[in-house]
């Protein structure tokens, strides 16, 4: 019995030190770098967006409801008339307005909206400045479509490596080493929004109804950058 344990002691003690063995075998990485390259572009906003709403009060919801279908179907059949405008329909709400001791419903309030998209900044703005009959402005903005967007960001992503390797260079270089090897690398896009809230535009739509021509319009641009960031391993002589 003492020589069966005593084997079973010894054989736990090699497969430990085996085991602790095969941990501290494992080699330690040296000269490890973290970098990042970031690069950007001014892109131009190709895409037009407009909401337009109405909102009425009646003591009759009823009422209420058909006389907002009424405005919202004119303005569609009337949109629907321009080509290359994309046209849905946004957020419709009511709710009850109150007396002064907020006991009884006096009315009902109605909001519907309106949402209009084109690449064509003429024949949106002019519908906007007929709809203004009837409708107001709830937002203007622009933006930059997709495919525009990714084609722009697929042509950065490449920029955006060969940044990483320049500075990966640089680093090895100033470490005194001779080459270096990527170990990590991450890529990602993004793009600074400007607000889609945008009161000049606004005031600029709102006066489109009384003027004989719409004028002209500056989307702006919009910035795009893609940012690569990892870590290298500089190999030393």
């Amino acid at each position: 019995m003492m020589h069966s344990k005593a084997l079973f002691t010894a054989s736990t003690l090699a497969l430990v030190s085996l085991f602790a063995g095969s941990v501290w075998a494992e080699p330690l990485v040296y000269n490890q770098v973290s970098l990042n390259a970031e690069v950007s572009t001014e892109v131009a906003r190709d895409r037009m967006h407009v909401t337009l709403y109405t909102e009425s009060q009646d003591k009759d919801p009823a009422q209420l409801a058909a006389t907002t279908t009424r405005t919202l179907n004119a303005a569609l059949e009337q949109a629907r008339k321009v080509d290359n405008i994309a046209i849905s329909l946004g957020n419709r709400n009511s709710y009850p307005t109150y007396d002064k001791e907020g006991q009884h419903i006096i009315s009902w309030r109605e909001r519907a909206e309106v949402r209009l998209e084109s690449a064509d900044f003429s024949a949106l703005a002019n519908l906007t400045a007929e709809l203004l009959n009837t409708l107001k402005v709830g937002s203007l903005y622009f933006s930059v479509s997709e495919p525009a967007r990714k084609k722009v960001e697929d042509q950065l992503l490449k920029d955006a490596i060969t940044a990483f390797k320049t500075r990966a260079q640089l680093a090895a270089e100033a470490l005194g080493g001779s080459s270096y090897k990527i170990i990590q690398l991450n890529l990602n896009s993004n793009s600074i929004h400007q607000p889609p809230f945008i009161r000049p535009m606004m005031m600029k739509a709102e006066r489109m109804a009384d003027a004989a021509a719409a004028p002209e319009i500056e989307s702006g641009t919009q910035s795009i950058n893609v940012v690569a960031d990892g870590s290298i391993q500089v190999q030393l002589p």
